[in-house]
């Protein structure tokens, strides 16, 4: 018993030490693996780890803001949210997916076919909605949806509203320019994104952020030369227009003489920027750059400094006007009445058509062209923006025998209501035609190019005054200051000819006229109220929108009598409203 005792502990305790070799052997072994894995497998199973759970997102640059000459915001960049998903996972989860676009409000079913079309496709990231609302955000990640996350982007808000919008423009969803100054300038505002690192749960949240990679580049700011405050009279200056003449479109612009700033630049009809659907119907075109007009009477200054400068007229050399018509060929000219005899300055003053193609056919083709040429008529205003045109203004070789003389008068010639103010511009500032700028500049810094002797420049401007006080434009004028202007009217071409009821009316000058600072052109297209003329229609304007422009610029008055006295410009005992 005792020997059979003694045999049974022996295997027991062999048993126990095999055991007990076996743990140890299984010990070693995984101690190996785990060594091994750690050693040799470590970069390979850090990398699949980091594969499921890194990523490398974007960062979103900052937009360049952009402000008004006086730092006022036209255009600012604020943070938003936009929801995304990894479509394989969201594709199971159809009673989740109905809960996220009720919140949304996305049409129902819409979010789980997009997620399924995205699936079959072999895509793995879809945009569920951008630019959300922030507290619509919290509320959809409170969902904790797997699949489903957020990222930061950022939304482009004009505080402006309607008021400069054609002129700032609008950029799309991804936060790119489209139109105006955005597009024009959106390499300078956009700026470079940056890229980080991150830990992300298996639902596609963040954990925690890494490391970056690339820090992002903000946009720069542009100032631009537009004041606001001057851009929200114009604005309104054209709706009131627009209501009382029953008008279909309208433009203003006002340019500083020295400099080619644009300080203001409205146009009828018009949109709001932070409305993607108003966006519509041509309403984002920015009419002053790019559609064009017959300026009618508002070209006579031009034809008249094209004789003084031919050295055929002077100032005072005088014209047969009577009896009020004259015909070249087949066609007839005429005037409103019988101006009999006008000397130059009579011509600007009574806005004869007649007296102005007597002396636009007496001038050599090629001079009278290289005139309107040298003011910019025919060429684009070099302004950089987008969809800006060169107007039509055809070389002397290609004029019809009559188109000398309808050129003089403002038929045959097509402008921009930009190139108009340029060239009005131009007579201001004795002669030197400024370069278009949308961006704010020192005087000392801007530049120009002579393109008329001072001297008949200055005589010019004399007559143009004499339309306000004299002439034509007296309701352009206004209390205090010295005002010089023309006013335009022409019937609108239409499919071969010109429709007999349908007129664009024009105005467009500059003050005070005896040290000009300001130029201001307006544009009605097609009034129907009653009036045309822009003597009626566009002068009243000008008053108006220049009036605010002179204030707001702290620009001293130079009629200082008219100031003691309390009185209007004075005038004379004939004026006529019809031009």
């Amino acid at each position: 018993m005792k020997i059979q005792s003694q045999n049974t502990t022996s295997r027991w305790t062999m048993r126990r030490q095999f055991v007990l070799l076996m743990f140890a052997c299984m010990g070693l072994t995984l101690l190996g693996r785990a060594l091994y894995l750690q050693v040799f497998e470590y970069d390979f199973y850090r990398n699949q780890g980091d594969a499921r759970h890194v990523r490398t997102v974007a960062i979103p640059a900052h937009r360049g803001n952009m402000h008004d000459r006086n730092g006022e915001p036209l255009a600012i960049s604020t943070p938003i949210k936009t929801v995304w998903g990894v479509p394989e996972k969201l594709v199971a989860q159809p009673a989740a997916l109905r809960e996220v676009s009720a919140l949304l409000a996305l049409p129902d079913g819409e979010l789980q076919r997009k997620a399924e079309v995205a699936e079959s496709q072999g895509k793995e990231f879809i945009y569920v909605k951008r630019h959300v609302m922030p507290e619509v955000a919290t509320k959809v990640a409170q969902l904790n949806v797997e699949g489903l996350g957020l990222q930061r982007e950022y939304r482009r808000y004009y505080p402006s509203g309607r008021a400069a919008s054609q002129v700032v423009g609008f950029t799309g969803i991804d936060d790119v320019g489209r139109e105006g100054l955005e597009l024009a300038y959106n390499d300078w505002l956009s700026g470079e994104p940056g890229k980080r690192r991150v830990v992300q749960d298996r639902t596609g949240r963040e954990i925690t952020g890494v490391d970056i990679i690339k820090p992002a580049i903000p946009g720069k700011d542009l100032r631009l030369s537009i004041d606001k405050q001057l851009q929200y009279f114009a604005d309104q200056a054209l709706i009131d227009v627009i209501k009382e003449h029953k008008a279909e479109s309208a433009s203003v612009v006002v340019m500083k003489v020295r400099t080619g700033e644009v300080l203001a630049m409205s146009n009828y009809p018009s949109y709001n920027p932070n409305d993607t659907g108003d966006r519509t119907g041509g309403r984002q075109r920015n009419r002053s750059v790019t559609d064009v007009f017959e300026p009618g009477s508002t070209m006579k200054p031009f034809t008249i400094a094209a004789a003084l400068e031919s050295g055929q007229f002077k100032a005072d050399d005088i014209v047969y006007t009577s009896p009020g018509y004259y015909s070249i060929g087949k066609y007839q000219i005429n005037d409103v009445r019988d101006n009999g005899w006008l000397d130059l300055r009579g011509i600007v003053r009574k806005s004869s058509n007649v007296g102005v193609s007597k002396v636009a056919t007496q001038l050599d083709p090629e001079q009278m062209w290289s005139v309107f040429d040298s003011f910019g008529f025919g060429r684009p205003p070099g302004s950089e923006f987008p969809g800006e045109v060169a107007g039509y203004f055809n070389h002397p070789t290609l004029w019809h025998h009559i188109e000398q003389a309808s050129v003089s008068y403002g038929y045959g010639i097509s402008v921009s209501a930009l190139q108009l103010v340029r060239a009005y511009s131009a007579l201001a500032n004795d002669g030197i035609l400024p370069n278009v700028a949308f961006i704010a500049t020192d005087e000392a810094q801007s530049d120009g190019r002579r393109v008329l002797d001072r001297s008949i420049a200055r005589e010019v401007r004399n007559m143009l005054e004499s339309v306000v006080t004299d002439g034509t434009g007296h309701r352009a004028a206004i209390p205090g200051y010295r005002v010089a202007g023309k006013t335009g009217t022409s019937h609108r071409s239409v499919s071969g000819g010109y429709a007999e009821d349908r007129y664009v009316s024009v105005f467009a000058g500059f003050a005070p006229a005896s040290r000009p600072e300001l130029a201001t052109v307006v544009v009605i297209h097609d009034p129907k109220g009653g009036q045309h003329f822009g003597s009626v229609v566009a002068a009243p304007v000008f008053a108006n929108v220049m009036s605010h422009a002179l204030r707001i610029q702290n620009i001293e008055p130079d009629d200082v009598e008219d100031q003691r006295v309390g009185l209007g410009p004075v005038l004379g005992p004939h004026r006529s409203d019809r031009s």
